[in-house]
């Protein structure tokens, strides 16, 4: 890792911003390699993420894998996968979840830890916050057909709904997406990461 991703990303874990808004102590999560091939855009950690300081690392990220084809080994290798959620630090419990992701995050640390994953080929846009975020202005008024026009996304970025327990209602109602949305998906995720001829960095 370049130093100037290192501090970067200890940057990015310094940071108390939101601090006062959080209303608890900030963790930001996030990893990231210069040699990642798949940026992994979500929503914000949850509880259990922010207890762990992994993202991913419950059962939503369970079901997150299963969906890439990718095993924990490789999703959890900055060397192959970043991880920048919308919000970076557990925004807390709202009424029926959690609370949205702190607006301040995005502005402030994506473009710049973007500016250091050169080799991305592929960003996963994981629920609606980062969907807004990364798909054009006016693309689909909603998440499932944000996620029904993937084929029109563009090129590189993947929108797929957030596989929160939630999730399974969701594809009960839209077969579509485990019958034609994640065989693709895993074929430009094994695309994304096939160039194993040499070892990243």
């Amino acid at each position: 890792m370049s130093q100037a991703l290192e501090d970067l990303l200890s940057e990015i874990a310094a940071c108390r911003v939101c601090e006062k808004a959080l209303g608890h102590e900030p963790r930001p999560v996030v990893q990231a390699g210069e040699s990642a091939r798949i940026v992994v855009i979500g929503q914000a950690p949850g509880s259990k993420v922010h207890a762990s300081g992994r993202p991913w690392d419950d059962e939503s990220g369970d079901r997150l894998r299963d969906w890439t084809g990718m095993t924990r080994d490789v999703f959890y290798d900055p060397a192959w996968v970043a991880h920048m959620p919308s919000g970076f630090c557990y925004p807390g419990k709202a009424s029926g979840g959690d609370k949205p992701p702190r607006p301040e995050c995005a502005p402030l640390w994506h473009d710049r830890l973007l500016a250091r994953l050169p080799q991305a080929r592929l960003m996963l846009l994981v629920g609606q916050y980062a969907q807004k975020l990364y798909l054009p202005r006016g693309f689909a008024p909603n998440l499932t057909e944000a996620v029904q026009r993937w084929r029109d996304a563009p090129q590189g970025r993947f929108p797929l709904p957030h596989p929160a327990w939630r999730s399974r209602l969701w594809m009960a109602k839209n077969p579509w997406f485990e019958e034609l949305v994640l065989p693709d998906l895993r074929r430009r995720v094994s695309d994304a990461l096939a160039d194993r001829s040499s070892e990243p960095d």
